[in-house]
C-alpha cells in the first residue's frame, strides 16, 4: 500500500510538471521595449512618443508573422497607463496598472480578433464600448489583431470612430497584409512597418533561451534553426522546443538537419569541388546520394544556388557581411571562394537559375538536374573544355594576329611567322610575350625584325589578300538578279512549314523601271505576316547583294484576285466558325480561351 501511494505521488508530480509547461514563444515573450528583438527603431519611436506626451489616437503595426507586432502593442498599452514611468521610457512593473496587466486582469486593455469578429455588429459593439471611460489609468487601449479580415461594411462603420475617438481611447491595429486595408483607414493611422528579424538576432535570442533552459546547443544548429524560421522569432522558438523534445536538451547540428529535413552544407561544398575538378562522374554520384537520402531535386537546386550566391558574396570584402552563417562555416566558404573565379560563379548561377525555372515543367526531372551538373563541370578550367584549348609551344612565342582577312590566310600566316626570343633585337623592346592582350599588326612586327626578303614577300602577299577580302562584291540591280535573290530567299523559308511555303508561292514580285519592287499579296493577313516576320530580313539581303538604297520595297494587297492559298488569321477563322456555330462563343467564354 505504501508503494502504491509513492508511485501515485510520483505520477502526480510528473503530471503537474507536464501541466505547467509553457512553450518558449509564450514563456519568453518580451515584457518591456528593451527585450524586443530586431525592432529597435520602432521601440525607440514609441518610447519617445510616451516620454514627450505625443501619443496618437490610432496606430497600425504591419509586417510578417512572428516579428513582434502584437507584443509591441501590448507593451505600448501597458507603458501608456504606467503610474511611475521610468526615465528610459519603460514601465515600472510595480504600480497597480502594471501589476494588473502582468496578471492579465486589466480592464483598460481590450483585444479583439478581427478574423472571428469581422461583421458590422461586432464593430458596433466595439464602438459602444469605446464610449466608456477607464476606471483605473488614463487610457483605454483597443488592440485589433488581423484587422485586414474586417469586411468592407465593418471598415466603413469603423471609420468615424477611428478618426475622432474619445480622448481616452487609443486604437492599435495589427496586420500581416497591409495592402488589404482600405486607404481611408491607412490615412487615419500612424503606420509602423516591422522588419524580418535578422539571423544573428534570432541566434542570440535562442542562445539566451538555451542557457536559461539548461540546454546544450551547437552554434551551427542554432543557425540552421534561425534560417529555417525565415525571419520569424516565434517560429524559431517553436522549432527550438521541437528540437529539445527530439534531442533531449543536447541540440547538435546533425540532429537538426535530420529532424528538419535540411541538406547538409557538405553536399554543396563537395558538388562545387567536383565541378571545379571537372569530375562529371563524382558530381553525378553526389546527386544520386542526395536522392537516396530522400531529398527532392528541386530543393537541391535551390540550396546549390544559395551556396553559389554565398561563394560570390565571399569574393568581395564589401559584401562579406551578407553571409549569414557561423564563423566555422564562413571559413569554409572563404576557402572555397578563393578556388572559384568570378566568371565561373556567374555562369554557374545562371545555369542553376535556368534549371530552377524549368524543373517543374521537365518530363525527366532527374536528367534535367544532371545536365545542369554536367554543365557545371564544363565551366571549370580543368574540365573537358580545357583539353580543347590550343597548347602553346614552350620555346616559341606566337604573336596574336589581327582579325582582318580570311580565316585560312590568318591561320597560314600564324603558322609561318614564329619568333624565337633569342632573335629579337635588344634595341626593339616593343615585342613582348604572347600573353600580351593587345593585337599586333604583322607590318609592325616585321619592321622590328632584321631585313629578310622572304618575310617581306610573305607580308605583301598577306596584305594583298586582305584587301581583296575586304572589298564587297556589289551587283548591279536588275530584274534577273532580283529574281535569283527572291528564289533563294523563298527556299530559305521552307523550314518554317507548309503554311509559309504556300504564302510565298502566292506572292507575286514585280520589278519596276525605277528599281522599285512591289510584292502582291492575296489578302491582308499575308501582308501582315510578311511585314512582321520577313520584311526586315529580306531588306537586309537586298542591301547585302545590291548595296543600300538601290531598291525600294512596296507591299500591295490584291483584293480582286482569288487565290487558293489564302492565309487567314486566327481571329478570322474564329469569327467564321462562330457565325456558323454560336455555341463556340459560349464555350470560349466559359473556359476563358484565347487565340494562339
Amino acid at each position: 500500500m505504501y508503494i502504491f501511494v509513492l508511485n501515485h505521488r510520483e505520477l502526480l508530480t510528473e503530471y503537474n510538471l507536464m501541466d505547467n509547461f509553457i512553450v518558449s514563444a509564450r514563456k519568453y515573450r518580451p515584457a518591456t521595449f528593451e527585450l524586443v528583438v530586431g525592432q529597435k527603431q520602432i521601440t525607440e519611436t514609441l518610447k519617445n512618443a510616451i516620454k514627450n506626451g505625443q501619443i496618437a489616437h490610432a496606430y497600425l503595426f504591419c509586417g510578417p508573422k512572428g516579428v513582434g507586432k502584437t507584443t509591441c502593442a501590448r507593451i505600448f498599452a501597458k507603458t501608456i497607463n504606467c503610474f511611475n514611468l521610468q526615465d528610459n521610457g519603460e514601465a515600472c512593473n510595480k504600480c497597480e496598472s502594471c501589476v494588473s496587466f502582468n496578471t492579465q486582469r486589466s480592464f483598460n486593455i481590450h483585444e479583439l480578433d478581427a478574423a472571428s469578429n469581422n461583421k458590422v455588429e461586432d464593430i458596433r459593439s466595439l464602438i459602444d464600448q469605446v464610449r466608456i471611460p477607464p476606471q483605473v489609468g488614463k487610457y483605454s487601449i483597443y488592440i485589433i489583431d488581423e484587422v485586414h479580415m474586417l469586411s468592407s461594411a465593418a471598415f466603413n462603420a469603423f471609420l468615424k470612430t477611428l478618426e475622432e475617438p474619445p480622448s481616452h481611447a487609443i486604437f492599435i491595429l495589427a496586420t500581416t497584409e497591409k495592402h488589404k486595408i482600405i486607404p481611408t483607414i491607412l490615412s487615419r493611422c500612424q503606420i509602423f512597418d516591422f522588419q524580418r528579424i535578422r539571423v544573428e538576432d534570432i541566434v542570440e535570442r535562442l542562445r539566451f533561451v538555451a542557457t536559461n533552459e539548461l540546454v546544450n546547443a551547437d552554434d551551427n544548429a542554432l543557425h540552421i534553426i534561425a534560417q529555417k524560421a525565415d525571419g520569424s522569432l516565434r517560429d524559431a522558438l517553436s522549432i527550438f522546443d521541437q528540437m529539445v523534445s527530439f534531442t533531449g536538451k543536447n541540440i547538435t547540428y546533425e540532429a537538426v538537419i535530420e529532424n528538419l529535413n535540411v541538406l547538409d552544407y557538405e553536399y554543396y561544398f563537395r558538388t562545387v569541388e567536383a565541378a571545379l575538378a571537372g569530375d562529371i562522374t563524382k558530381i553525378l554520384l553526389i546527386f544520386n546520394e542526395v536522392l537516396i537520402k530522400g531529398f527532392d531535386g528541386h530543393n537541391f537546386i535551390a540550396g546549390l544556388n544559395s551556396h553559389l550566391r554565398n561563394l560570390l558574396v565571399c569574393k568581395y570584402e564589401s559584401t562579406l557581411s551578407l553571409l549569414d552563417t557561423t564563423p566555422s562555416i564562413r571559413e569554409k566558404y572563404l576557402a572555397q571562394s578563393r578556388k572559384c573565379s568570378v566568371e565561373f560563379l556567374y555562369k554557374a548561377l545562371e545555369a542553376g537559375n535556368v534549371c530552377d525555372l524549368g524543373y517543374k515543367n521537365s518530363k525527366n526531372q532527374r536528367l534535367h538536374v544532371e545536365l545542369m551538373l554536367i554543365r557545371f563541370c564544363r565551366l571549370s578550367d580543368s574540365g573537358d573544355e580545357a583539353s580543347e584549348k590550343k597548347k602553346i609551344e614552350p620555346d616559341t612565342e606566337i604573336i596574336t594576329m589581327p582579325s582582318k582577312g580570311t580565316p585560312e590566310t590568318a591561320k597560314a600566316v600564324k603558322n609561318q611567322i614564329k619568333i624565337e626570343p633569342s632573335k629579337i633585337p635588344d634595341q626593339k623592346p616593343n615585342i613582348t610575350s604572347s600573353v600580351n592582350p593587345r593585337s599586333v599588326s604583322v607590318k609592325e612586327l616585321l619592321n622590328n625584325l632584321p631585313p629578310d626578303e622572304d618575310s617581306e614577300q610573305k607580308f605583301n602577299k598577306f596584305e594583298t589578300e586582305e584587301k581583296i577580302t575586304e572589298e564587297k562584291i556589289i551587283r548591279d540591280f536588275s530584274a534577273d538578279e532580283f529574281s535569283k535573290l527572291w528564289t533563294n530567299f523563298c527556299e530559305s523559308v521552307y523550314i518554317d512549314g507548309p503554311r509559309i511555303i504556300g504564302m510565298f508561292k502566292s506572292i507575286k514580285p514585280v520589278v519596276h523601271p525605277d528599281n522599285s519592287v512591289s510584292l502582291h499579296f492575296s489578302n491582308l493577313a499575308q501582308k501582315d505576316l510578311f511585314n512582321q516576320t520577313y520584311k526586315q530580313r529580306f531588306i537586309a539581303e537586298i542591301e547585302e547583294v545590291f548595296g543600300p538604297g538601290q531598291c525600294r520595297l512596296e507591299l500591295i494587297v490584291d483584293t480582286t484576285e482569288s487565290n487558293d492559298n489564302i492565309i487567314y488569321s486566327d481571329e478570322q477563322k474564329y469569327n467564321f466558325l462562330a457565325s456558323k456555330y454560336p455555341q463556340i462563343k459560349e464555350f470560349k467564354k466559359i473556359f476563358n480561351l484565347d487565340f494562339e
